[in-house]
């Protein structure tokens, strides 16, 4: 892979997990009504930062597409899934059982693989 690539999918890997995280941050806001929580979350900056930061994946995103065939972005991409489930781990103690590190195993395994075949 080239440098190129390797910098634009690193952009990509933050910038989806930023995006991932600062809407989790925005949808735990408790309100007695639903209509409450929603009216909260619209006016939430961490809303809007997550929805800054899918806008500027979308351009990573075709900018990697510009370097890379789709398979191998899309096979390198899923460790965006392993990432965001260690950030919610990190930052709201969510749960990962023995399951769920097992498929963040394979999934790391094989982004391991197909990026040594680039």
């Amino acid at each position: 892979m080239s440098r190129l690539a390797v910098l634009l999918w690193i952009a990509n890997i933050l910038l989806d997990t930023s995006g991932h995280l600062a809407f989790k941050f925005a949808a735990m806001s408790e309100h007695d009504s639903e209509w409450l929580r929603w009216r909260h979350m619209a006016t939430t900056p961490a809303l809007w930062l997550g929805m800054a930061c899918f806008v500027m994946e979308f351009v990573v995103w075709l900018a990697l597409l510009s370097v890379l065939p789709l398979s191998l972005a899309m096979l390198i991409g899923s460790i965006n899934v392993v990432l965001v489930m260690l950030a919610g781990r990190w930052f709201f103690r969510e749960r990962l059982d023995p399951m769920r590190v097992a498929g963040m195993t394979l999934i790391a395994l094989g982004v391991a693989l197909a990026g040594a075949g680039a």
